[in-house]
This record gives structure tokens, sequence and C-alpha cells, in this order.
């Protein structure tokens, strides 16, 4: 104990103030240092300490940058305890080494450099240790396991597989917990059922679908099917009696079970007036529920709880049975194969780890749980053999009493899972958990629908029909919903949390081949799936986080080359042209087509860039039906601007099943084509500042101000105003000279267009161009994209 942490008070008695305790005298004093609390703090305090003095503090690396890289760097001068990176902006790292002797090792360096990149490194800054009482925790909630928790218990493990299952003990239910929510569910039931006969209250999701974790909600459904009946019953037979004279009777032996549903008709009720009406019953006649709220706005109306002695939070819903039938597939998933459950909850706590799934947190839209669980009964559905059926053969198996339709959706399958024959597969553990981000990196997310009814993917054209079974919401990662065949379970999801998924994906696909992952460490590191658990940043969202890989044929990239990456995005994309892919198997060469001409446009007509096609296939670009923000320009002009016009030839190949799946697995690379170009001008230099004066300006000489001009004609202006600025200087000769190689990726990985841009001379000039392509170029093809017709 530090005399500091006990100070004498002016009107006697004394204050410690590690624990912020006021005692009033000597006695009292000793019997508080020599307390639990007192003693804990001593201890804790001591180790954030020890942990400070073996701690580096590490900036200076690539925004994006993930803690493997920085722990492979760091792990050259002693054993990394930790790597603790920054939540808000990712631009710094705390790292605790194994030992302060370690610690003198790294700041022994003069300079540190990782990828090429400079780091500032020195030591962590010591702060004061200052004790924070924690929240109360609700009782009988078991709350989650934290990483330092979780690390030190599965790094004691033999192997993955232990480890693997070993994480699904950490996280499921005890049995107290489940014993707690079915007594809440009875109590619940027995509630309702007094107000309304009949009902049933059916819990579904996280909470009974096999894939339960500490404190999740409870999501209940509130059947009235028979509720309806029996009002319907009970209001014909008042109706019988009351003509033939006993209307008193019929309303004495109705009162007392129909009281309530004698204000409102389930019927013809509108489902927010049921669910006032289910707020009032929870909210006033169930012992223990607080904090009622029923919202009727949602996309699915739901009334909230929370149950007070617990704290488990709730709600209840009265349209969403498929909900009910998706939870009893996943059950039954679960039971087919004891490997279904380790595996999804490695997976779905790996992406909650890195921030692709979860509660968003002001971090934009994620996955949700059920879509990452879906991923991975598809992935097993394609094992060989299979691991886990598809849809449409467990309905084969299934009997005229497993029979099921909702809302109109065929939701069949077999109740008794002795009718499945067991899988034929014996991989283990950590070789599934392998295979499945190997199988995931390597797909074309944004070009195909993942179907587990059928257990194979269909292009996305095929789902842009007027088929109202195939109005799916199409986005950058498509999973239709096993049953509900107009969902897409992951539809809500932007391209920025599509982009990082699949960088998160490659990333532990390298780390699971490797042998950190694969035995373990005998020098005290962190190994198996607990590195590949380590939490991510935040802010890793940038493209650049990932390194640049060239895929053009039979060759390596450099992390020196330079390219721009075009994914494919079918909503930007005009309804006109969707309508000439939907069904085209060729859609990725027409998709790539109109790549081309919108990028040659950019390059030439909005940047004023001198360009030429000299290899691989021609490019057309005067039909690239693009209104020029000149009106001066004549057609004649604008084609001798865009040079050779020569279509490419495609080729017809009839289509039969086994063409359409070689399709799928086609060569990446079916397409490159590549343009000499010049830039006469620093286009991109002072453009925002250009562009601010050019706005006040239109504005201010609009006559019509309904008048909108677009971002390529703004840009356009942009170009023009700074190529007057410079009219007096040097045109003898270009400042920059490159050349531009478009390359179609497709097939097997992610639908995009590569563009690998390689100056003729490596120059500073040519640095500052391509940091400004970088995010102009994508960005005005989509634009060019939205002009098109």
């Amino acid at each position: 104990m530090s005399e500091t942490d006990i100070e004498p008070l002016v009107r006697g008695g004394y204050r410690c103030s590690l624990c912020d305790v006021r005692v009033p005298n000597s006695p009292t004093l000793n019997d508080h240092l020599k307390g639990k609390k007192h003693q804990k703090l001593l201890s804790v305090r001591t180790t954030r300490k020890s942990q400070q003095e073996k701690s580096v503090f590490v900036s200076g690396f690539p925004k994006g940058t993930s803690n493997l890289e920085i722990t492979d760097y760091f792990q050259n001068f002693g054993v990394v305890a930790s790597v603790i990176m920054d939540k808000d902006k990712g631009l710094y790292a705390i790292i605790e080494m194994g030992s302060t002797e370690e610690v003198e090792k790294v700041l022994s360096i003069a300079q540190h450099y990782m990828n090429g990149q400079k780091l500032r490194v020195k030591h962590r800054e010591n702060k004061e240790f200052k004790y924070i009482p924690k929240k109360k925790q609700d009782p009988g909630k078991k709350q989650l396991i934290d990483f330092e928790e979780l690390s030190q218990a599965l790094c004691q493990v033999v192997d993955v597989d232990e480890q693997l299952k070993q994480l699904l003990q950490l996280f499921e239910f005890t049995d107290s917990e489940k014993m707690l929510r079915k007594l809440i569910v009875s109590l619940i039931q027995e509630v309702f059922l007094e107000f309304f006969p009949s009902c049933k209250i059916l819990p579904f999701g996280s909470s009974v679908n096999a894939f339960d974790i500490h404190g999740c909600d409870m999501d209940l459904f509130l059947d009235l099917e028979n509720a309806k009946t029996f009002q319907a019953n009970a209001s014909a037979t008042a109706e019988a009696k009351e003509v033939i004279g006993m209307k008193q009777d019929a309303q004495s032996e109705t009162q007392s079970e129909d009281s309530t549903l004698s204000d409102i008709d389930l019927e013809t009720s509108t489902s927010a007036e049921v669910l006032e009406l289910v707020a009032t019953v929870l909210q006033k006649c169930v012992p223990g529920v607080h904090k009622v709220q029923a919202v009727t706005t949602a996309r699915l109306p739901v009334v909230k709880f929370i149950h007070k002695e617990s704290g488990l939070q709730g709600d209840i819903s009265i349209n969403n049975r498929l909900a009910v039938r998706n939870t009893m597939f996943l059950q039954l998933c679960a039971l087919l194969d004891q490997r279904v459950r380790p595996l999804v909850y490695a997976v779905r706590y790996w992406a909650k780890q890195k921030q692709l799934a979860g509660n968003p947190f002001g971090g934009g839209p994620l996955m949700n749980n059920y879509a990452v669980t879906l991923l991975v009964v598809f992935f097993l559905q394609n094992r060989a053999p299979p691991v886990l059926p598809t849809v449409n053969h467990l309905k084969e198996l299934a009997g005229e009493e497993d029979q099921c339709v909702i809302d109109g959706w065929d939701c069949t399958f077999p109740s008794d899972r002795s009718k499945i024959e067991p899988s034929a597969n014996s991989e283990r553990l950590c070789v599934l958990l392998t295979e499945f981000y190997k199988f995931y990196a390597q797909f074309d997310f944004a070009g195909t629908v993942i179907s587990l009814r059928d257990g194979k993917v269909h292009l996305v054209t095929a789902f842009i029909g007027p088929e109202s079974d195939k109005k799916l919401r199409l986005g950058p990662i498509n999973i239709q919903d096993p049953f509900e065949l107009s969902h897409n379970v992951s539809g809500n999801i932007n391209e920025r949390t599509g982009q990082k998924f699949k960088r998160q994906l490659d990333e532990a696909s390298k780390y699971c081949r490797s042998l950190q992952y694969q035995r373990k460490s005998n020098k005290g590191k962190i190994w198996g799936i607990v590195r590949l658990f380590q939490p991510q940043s935040s802010t890793d969202c940038s493209p650049a986080s990932s390194p640049v890989v060239d895929h053009s044929p039979g060759k390596e990239l450099s992390h020196t080359e330079n390219m721009l990456t075009i994914p494919f995005k079918l909503s930007c994309l005009s309804e006109q042209t969707r309508k000439r892919l939907h069904g085209s198997p060729d859609f990725r060469e027409v998709w790539f087509d109109k790549v081309c001409h919108a990028v040659l446009y950019v390059m030439e007509s909005v940047l004023k860039c001198s360009c030429s096609c000299t290899e691989g296939n021609h490019v057309q670009t005067d039909n690239v039906k693009i209104n020029s923000f000149s009106e001066t320009q004549s057609k004649e002009e604008e084609k001798d601007n865009f040079g050779l016009k020569r279509q490419y030839p495609v080729e017809e190949i009839p289509e039969t099943s086994s063409t359409k799946k070689a399709r799928i697995e086609a060569p990446q690379y079916q397409r490159e084509v590549t343009w000499h170009c010049a830039v006469w001008n620093r286009v991109w230099v002072g453009r925002r500042k250009m562009r601010r004066h050019l706005h006040y300006r239109t504005n201010e000489s609009a006559a019509d101000t309904s008048v909108i001009i677009s971002s390529l004609e703004i840009e356009a202006k942009v170009t023009e105003a700074i190529l007057q600025q410079e009219e007096n200087g040097d045109k003898s000769s270009p400042l920059i000279m490159f050349t531009l190689s478009a390359f179609l990726v497709g097939g097997n990985e992610d639908t995009r267009t590569m563009i690998r841009v390689t100056p003729i001379q490596h120059t500073t000039l040519f640095l500052e161009f391509f940091h400004f392509l970088e995010s102009f170029v994508p960005k005005m093809t989509e634009k060019c994209f939205e002009k098109s017709d």
C-alpha cells in the first residue's frame, strides 16, 4: 500500500483514494485495508503497472493495419502478450511484450519499418491508476467472457479441435439459464391465456435455435390463430343464444373468458392495435416485467420488455411465423451433426470480433447472426461428401405429417431426424474452419445468390426478372432465405461492409494455413483460433488495408504495383441495362464492357487525358451514352477523341447444364484491355477549391434553379477551369505518361474490374496522380453508370 492512498480528513476520519472510500477512524481504516476490495485493487494496480512497464506505444502504420500484422512484426523481438488497437481511429496500438527486457530490445532499434512503412515507437505513457466502479450486473444474467479470459482458457487446451469445443462450452447456456427462460415463457403463457384464450407463446431465435449465447435477447411469437377461432365461436354462440332469449346466460358464461377480447376483433384489427393490447397485458398483469414499449412503426412491429429480476430483454411479435420455422430448421441442422454448433459459434464470434456482425454501435449496417449461420450451413452443404443436406433434399424425405406452408412459402422438412442419413463426411473441426474461410475468400458474393434450398449459387441475373418470388433485394452479399425466397437475409449491408467482410475472410484464410493456427505454442504465444479472434479496430474499413494482388494470368503482383478496383454493383446499373442482363450468363462480360467505356470516358472527357487503345480487345466508346457537359461538342469530334472504334467479338455458346456450371467456375481472367495515356496538366491539384468556386458562380448565374448539374459535368467543368489557369504552361511534353490495363476478375472470385496503372517512369508526380485516381475513378465510373441509358 502506498502512503499516498490514505488522506486524513479535516473533520476527522480518513479517505482511501484508491477505493474512493471514507472511514471514520483508525480501526475501521485498518479493517478496510485488509478487506477484499482494497486488496483486489492493490493487485489490479500492480498488474497494470507491470503491463505499462512491458508495453510500447506504436503509431505511423497505415489506417486499417490488422492486429496480426503488428503481432508478426514485434514477435521478432520477443513474446507479444497482447495488442490493443485504437478503437476510434485505428491509428495507434499499445503492444505488451513478455518482459521489460524485450521492451528495451524493441526501443534499442533506432528506426522501425513494417511493410516498408516507417513506425514511431516509444515507451507507453504511465497513467495514474484510477478505480472506476463496474456497473452492477443483473442477477441471474451471466455475462459474456471477455477476450483476455477467453484467450487464457483456449490457449491451455491441446489442439484447435479442443479449442472449438471449449468455445462452445464457454458461450452456450448453462442449465440454470435454460430453466430461467423456460420459466419466464411459462409465466407469460399462463397470463396471456387469461386474456387470449387458446393462444401460444413460441420462443424463436438465438434463445432456442441451438446457438444460444449468454445474455442474448428472448424473441417470442404470440400465436393468436386459436384465439381468433375462440373469439369467432364465442361471438357466434352469444348471437345464437340472444336470438332465443338467452342473452343474459350467454354473457355470464363468456364474460370471464372473453372480457378482454370483447373490446377488440382479432380478425379485423391492425397489428398496431393488437400490439397495444399485448403491451397493456404485459405491463399490468405479468409479474416482474417492466419497461414495456410497443414499437408499432418498425418493419417488424414488436412489444419490447425487460424481465426485472434477471435483466433479460425480450420482445413479442404477432406476425413472425416464418421465423419460428427458421428456428426449427437450424435446430435440425445442429442435431444432424455435432460439428455444426462449434463451427457456427466460432464463425459468429469471429464476425463479432471483426465488427462484421452483431450490433452496429454506429459503425454502419452489419450482418445479422442468422445470415452468418446460413453461410456456415451453405458451406457444409457443399463439402464432399456433404455434412448437411439441402432444403430440397429434406423436403423429399418429409412425410405427409411434415407438410408446412406459411404465407405461401413451402417450409417442409422432416420433424423426425431419424429419416435423415448421417453424413459420411469425417473432416475434423479445425479442417472445416480452415476450409470455410478458404471457400468464402474465393467467393463471388456480388455476382451470385446463395441458395440453401438448392445447395448451390445462382447468377444474380436470374433474380432481376418480373417473377414475384425472385424480387430479392440484391446487394454486395446475397443469401436467399431457405423458405421465404424473396428475402435476402443480408440485404441490409452496404458496399463498405461487404468489402470489409471479404478482406477479413481473406486474412482469416491466410492465417488458418499458418503454423500459429495449427500448432500450440511452446513459448506462451497466443495460437489457434485465439489469434483469429483478436478484436478488430472499428475503423478498419479502408480498401487500402489489404495487400494488392495482381490477378492477371500467370503473374504475381508486387506490393509496389498500383491497382484500381471497381467492384461489380448491380445497383449502379440502370433499369434498362438490368433488363438486358436478365438471365444472361455473360453478365460479367457485359458489365466489364460498360466499365471500360466509363473509365475511358472519365479519363478522356472528364480529366482530359490523351488515351489510345494499344492492346487486347478494342473498346467501342462512342456508344457510352453519357451527356457531355459541353453542348457545343459535336458527335464527330467526340468520336475523334475516343480513338479506336472496333467492337470486340462475343462468342455464342449454347446453354446446357454443364455449360452453366462451367460459366460460374470459368477462368477468372477472360479479357484485358490496355490504353496508353498522357497527362498534360496537374488536373488533380486544387480541384476542391475550384469546385467550390464554380458551384458558387453557377448558383449566382443560373436563371433556372431547377437545373441540376451532374457530378460528371461539374468535374469536367473543374478540369476545364484548371486547364485555363495553366494555359501558359509548358505543353511541349506530357507531365506523366502511363498505361491503364483493365482486366476482368470473376468466376470463383468476386466479380470486379482491376485496373493496373503503370507509369512509363516512376516519379513523385505520378504517385500524387495515382492517389487521386484511387478514389476519383471508381466514384466517377459509378456516376457514368447512373447517367447511361
